[in-house]
């Protein structure tokens, strides 16, 4: 089993993303597990704990990152993702549209011939062995990145714990931990230990300080919010909030270096855009 076969090509689901001490993780991890059992790749890591890479495209002037900042309903990003600390295929390429609550993700597989190819080489063309659903994934995904002219902007990598529902069709529980950064123009995923860390407690406050250092996000079928998720809820005392590694790390990166998260009056008047 792969990490390419445990999710579909498109799936629509409920995200709650919340930030939570790391003094939780442990009793929130023995409430789910009730529940829930970890998902394949967390029951195999030691400290089941898998590392997560993300690359994240833009336009040149940062319009996916500019709807994200300012809440634009209806918004969608591009990213590619792999696992694992050396950055290599599979990749997956993904476009995760938010409306709401709600998102959609839409993911196809790339292979190491095919990555950054299939940005890059005007001659390529999606395998004729590709699934249905995996082919227009990938040719979505080829539509947007050259209307919009997407060019590599930020690395992202975390290492995330994850658990998935034993009593529901479709719910997840990850915590993501250990997060980090680095502005990049080029296609690699390979992190080559030159990142910085951005999962320092300020960076979750507003206007206040917070010990906040992971990130828990709650993910389930559309209309079909298990129980047992809003007793956690309830029972931690968790408060919503909207939260993009993108768009956070890209704070700390170009406006207070993670002195502290900025407002948005703040950050209108001093993010400079392309």
């Amino acid at each position: 089993m792969s990490i390419c076969t445990a999710l579909p090509p498109t799936i629509e689901r409920h995200e709650l993303k919340y930030a939570i001490p790391t003094r939780l993780v442990q009793p929130i991890c023995r409430f789910i597990e009730t529940y829930c059992e970890l998902d394949y790749h967390s029951a195999l890591a030691e400290d089941n704990y898998y590392l997560v890479n993300s690359l994240y495209l833009d336009t040149r002037g940062y319009e996916f990152l500019q709807q994200r900042q300012y809440g634009k309903n209806g918004r969608f990003n591009m990213r590619v993702r792999c696992y694992g600390d050396q950055g290599e295929a599979p990749y997956f390429l993904e476009v995760k549209r938010k409306r709401g609550f709600t998102g959609t993700k839409y993911r196809s597989v790339a292979t190491r011939d095919e990555w950054p190819a299939i940005l890059q080489d005007p001659g390529y063309r999606v395998p004729e062995d590709s699934s249905p659903k995996d082919r227009q994934n990938k040719e979505m995904f080829m539509r947007l990145a050259h209307s919009y002219a997407i060019e590599p902007k930020l690395l992202t990598q975390y290492r995330r714990r994850a658990y998935a529902s034993v009593v529901d069709v479709y719910a997840r529980v990850t915590l993501d931990i250990s997060m980090k950064y680095r502005q990049q123009d080029h296609f690699s995923l390979a992190s080559n230990g030159d990142m910085t860390s951005y999962d320092n407690e300020t960076i979750y406050a507003r206007d206040m300080f917070t010990d906040a250092a992971v990130i828990l996000e709650l993910k389930c079928n559309v209309g079909e919010v298990p129980t047992w998720m809003i007793d956690l809820i309830s029972t931690f005392g968790l408060k919503q909030l909207g939260f993009s590694k993108y768009l956070n790390s890209m704070l700390v990166a170009r406006l207070d270096d993670g002195i502290g998260y900025m407002r948005g009056d703040r950050m209108s008047q001093h993010f400079t855009y392309g």
